[in-house]
């Protein structure tokens, strides 16, 4: 299975816009990059025992942030989950014993797409009500990249202990 895709490095200079959109997919790129080349077994293994922690349960829960960000706060969109339930609020990281990796990888890349396609032309403080709170879609680019940054962490953990990958 190769997930691969270009992974640009952010430029270090730029429009407030450029540079976060840029960091976003560099994140993206770099949990691909992550999964890239291993079987679904792999991607499924938890890796880190008593943690409940796979490459494919982060593809899976990053479709479910994508989703809830960008389609259920931005722009208010009925959006149901992918993955998890009210039975089952952890559904992301639970696998089916039958889970199709490649239909994972293509939930999290339509998820991008749209993501992209929302966030297009708004300004970066156009305001959305999230619960309570008002966000902005700056704030939601920043708390995206924080996210992707926190779990590609977690990544480097899991690739590492599956077959002694290691990357930056």
């Amino acid at each position: 299975m190769s997930e691969a895709m270009a992974r640009t490095d952010p430029p270090f200079v730029g429009h407030e816009r450029d540079l976060l959109t840029a960091f976003l997919d560099y994140h993206r790129a770099t949990l691909m990059w992550k999964c890239d080349g291993l079987s679904t077994a792999q991607l499924s293994e938890l890796a880190v025992p008593p943690s409940e922690l796979s490459l494919l349960g982060l593809v899976r829960h990053m479709a479910e942030v994508e989703r809830s960000w960008f389609r259920r706060t931005l722009a208010g969109e009925d959006a149901p989950p992918l993955y998890y339930s009210d039975a089952d609020p952890d559904g992301d990281f639970h696998l089916p014993a039958d889970v199709n990796a490649d239909a994972c990888f293509a939930a999290l890349r339509s998820e991008w797409d749209h993501s992209r396609q929302l966030a297009a032309g708004r300004s970066l403080d156009e305001r959305a009500q999230r619960a309570r709170d008002a966000v902005s879609l700056r704030w939601i680019l920043i708390h995206m990249i924080e996210e992707y940054a926190r779990h590609n962490g977690h990544a480097d953990l899991l690739r590492e202990r599956i077959d002694g990958a290691k990357g930056e």
